[in-house]
């Protein structure tokens, strides 16, 4: 026996196209899976919907800053204030307001609420969180928690709600206990070692059931709102912010968001009235004295006009009086405003260090007009000195009242510096999960994985999978490759119940496996003309190769080819060749071969003209002992002159030795492998077994060629029927 191997490294894409094919039922299993898989998440994944809203921030300064410092607001920079206002959307400012004002701090669930149930019916809760209570629906039954205020130690930890009648109660999961009683429809207080307990549960309904229900510290309620929340600029220094909100209730985040787009313009006109509030405070306390300051100097210049009548003042008295009018209102009012500005600013600002310079040179000008008027008679300069007084007060009580007008009006209309463009609207469509998406995708993945299953599957068959394989490693014919029959395997699935099994030679005798074995019947005739006898064993080095399958319909052909042919069942142990021909199992060969049946007696006739059946009978102790016997070898001689061919079916050869025994008095000894199934290993212990016994072996028959052989076994026994008569030549 000559070894030649030859391996390839290419890919033969065709062979592997045919081998996806030939396991589509693979395949088809994995996509089934795969979206079966996908429906049932998607029954138990909840729909996610998603609500947005946009927010403009406008940058201008406050009203109260520019009605104070003027010209001066200018001179402060200010920036685009976007990025600022999406971390207070983000705060808990705005998110703790909400949480406080809708109660989402309450988390209420059902026990029963699990995956298992969830995927077995359809589950219908339902929380509802208004301003004053949180309702939990429960299909037809509801309850409200009104009020919920328990110790800190009990924060974000799950407790159950049980209910019994009238009543309820508190246990900590955890350990188990009781922590809280109280009767439904009243509110109830309760001081513990652990704290003080406020609850309030009302119902309408008979509650049986038991409830988780979690009262969430402000950071974990923050962090689980802000989980399903994002805020975001939109574009680039556009001051439009994009608000966007998820959750599994449509109604509820949409509630959710409204509620932050309310809480968030509300604290930014307190945010921007607070300015104008504190200059009214100022305001408020500076008029008054002001106005005292005023009639004070009045009531002064009044008294001298009396004492000395009406002063003429000449043209260069009214002058210095004009300018030192005019000096000291500008040094009044820019008091007034560094008084103001000195609240909010540092003494090392530009606006503070502008008006220090600018008081600097009003006092010097003061100082020199004062200088002057000093040299003024001393009757006009007092009337100058009284009358100044009296102008310098009016005009600044003056300005300080339209600035305080002006201060309320702007109050009273202060609307801030953001505008909400557009609020949330309840979603119509969910957005997750995306059931069109997940179904392709599971439809691909299961491809996917059905085609990897199926090339894994097909590299880890290592069994022979071309007639050329055991030529060139065996150096010995491949006598027919007998492609896989659908019609043998749909027969097979039907008879089986009935304890039969198809003779495919017989009812479909034009499939394309009757025809290879038609091709191995010509190379059988070819053997025997040099053969000792004409008996025909076939064997295999393992069970379930398809020996009874090519025995049985291989005796077909010859018989329906005007030849007298007698089947031999001669595995004593587990042989089912009467199953194929309709027949009954006793009496057989074991019992010829024990002497306790006649030869007429066991060999049956069968539906096929020419065609005789002789099954094994009962099985014995000793089958090998009784193939070994010469009684057996002087029944095949005696049936060999009757018959014009003789097929003997063996057992296993690597399984017992009954088919080595039989090989010795057959002219011809074929072995059937199994494609893919046999190893070229089993096949060499074959021929060795053989080998050992002095026997030879003829040649072999590859059964069961699938599809992934390219349509390799279709007319495949053609050809080796002609190259086996060409070698018998040479």
């Amino acid at each position: 026996m000559s070894q030649n191997p030859n391996t390839e490294d290419t890919i033969d894409l065709k062979e592997l196209f045919f081998s996806l094919i030939a396991q589509w039922k693979l395949i088809a299993l994995c996509v089934i899976l795969s979206l079966i898989a996908a429906l049932l998440y998607l029954r138990v994944t909840p729909n996610t919907y998603s609500v947005d809203a946009l927010v403009q921030v406008e940058d201008s300064t406050g009203v109260g800053t520019a009605a104070l410092l003027g010209d001066l607001s200018e001179m402060v920079d200010q920036k685009s204030p976007a990025q600022a206002e999406i971390e207070i959307l983000k705060s808990r400012l705005i998110l703790g307001s909400v949480i406080n004002h809708l109660n989402l701090d309450i988390r209420i669930s059902s026990t029963e609420d699990s995956l298992r149930n969830r995927l077995l019916q359809r589950t219908n809760y339902q929380t509802e969180y208004l301003t004053q209570l949180v309702r939990f629906q429960d299909g037809a039954k509801s309850f409200d928690v009104r009020q919920f205020e328990i110790p800190a130690y009990y924060l974000d930890k799950n407790l159950l709600l049980k209910f019994q009648g009238q009543s309820f109660s508190l246990t900590d999961a955890a350990t188990e206990q009781v922590v809280f009683q109280g009767v439904l429809n009243q509110p109830v207080q309760n001081i513990s070692k652990s704290g003080q307990w406020k609850i309030a549960v009302f119902s309408r309904d008979q509650l049986q059931s038991t409830y988780n229900i979690q009262k969430l510290s402000l950071p974990t309620a923050v962090n689980a709102l802000a989980a399903n929340y994002s805020v975001a600029e939109k574009g680039k220094m556009t001051g439009i912010l994009g608000l966007n909100y998820r959750g599994q209730d449509k109604q509820h985040i949409t509630q959710v968001l409204n509620a932050i787009l309310a809480a968030y313009s509300q604290q930014n006109i307190e945010r921007r009235s607070a300015e104008t509030a504190q200059t009214l405070k100022f305001l408020d306390e500076q008029l008054p004295e002001l106005k005292k300051q005023l009639d004070d100097a009045e009531r002064t210049f009044n008294q001298f006009r009396q004492q000395y009548n009406t002063v003429d003042v000449t043209k260069e008295s009214e002058l210095y009086l004009t300018q030192s009018i005019q000096l000291e209102t500008q040094k009044a009012e820019l008091q007034q405003k560094q008084a103001e500005m000195a609240a909010k600013y540092t003494a090392e600002h530009p606006a503070m260090r502008e008006i220090n310079a600018q008081l600097g040179v009003l006092n010097g000008k003061i100082s020199e007009l004062n200088g002057t008027l000093k040299r003024l008679p001393d009757l006009q300069r007092q009337y100058l000195q009284l009358y100044r007084e009296v102008e310098v007060k009016q005009q600044l009580y003056t300005n300080l009242l339209n600035s305080y007008q002006q201060l309320r009006v702007a109050k009273a209309g202060e609307i801030g510096n953001v505008r909400i463009v557009d609020t949330a609207v309840e979603p119509v469509k969910p957005i997750e999960p995306k059931k069109l998406q997940i179904l392709v995708l599971a439809l691909f993945l299961g491809g996917f994985l059905g085609t990897l299953l199926a090339l894994l599957r097909n590299m880890l068959r290592s069994g022979v999978k071309d007639a050329s394989q055991i030529e060139n490693e065996l150096d010995l014919p491949v006598y027919a490759a007998v492609p896989h029959s659908p019609i043998q395997e749909r027969s097979l699935k039907f008879l089986k119940k009935k304890k039969i099994l198809p003779l495919l030679a017989l009812k479909h005798n034009d499939d394309i496996a009757i025809e290879s074995l038609r091709s191995m019947r010509t190379a059988i005739h070819f053997a025997l003309s040099q053969a000792k006898n004409n008996i025909i064993m076939i064997s295999g080095p393992a069970p379930e190769v398809g020996k009874s399958f090519v025995c049985s319909n291989l005796a077909t052909i010859m018989a329906q080819n005007n030849k007298r042919v007698l089947i031999i069942d001669a595995d004593l142990r587990r042989g089912y060749l009467h199953k194929y021909f309709h027949r009954d199992n006793q009496p057989g060969l074991a019992e010829y071969l024990n002497n306790q049946s006649t030869l007429e007696q066991v060999i049956r006739n069968t539906e096929i003209d020419n065609l005789q059946l002789l099954p094994r009978g009962k099985s014995p102790a000793n089958p090998s002992e009784l193939l070994s016997s010469a009684q057996f070898a002087e029944l095949l001689q005696q049936l060999s002159l009757q018959y014009d061919h003789i097929i003997i079916d063996t057992p296993p050869v690597l399984a017992v030795t009954d088919g080595i025994i039989v090989s010795q008095h057959a002219g011809v000894n074929l072995v059937v492998a199994r494609y893919v199934q046999t190893q070229m290993k089993e096949l060499e212990l074959t021929l060795n077994r053989f080998e050992q016994a002095g026997s030879k072996v003829n040649g072999f028959v590859l059964n069961d060629i699938q599809r992934a052989a390219g349509g390799y076994g279709y007319g495949y026994g053609y050809n080796y029927a002609y190259s086996y008569k060409a070698k018998e030549k040479d």
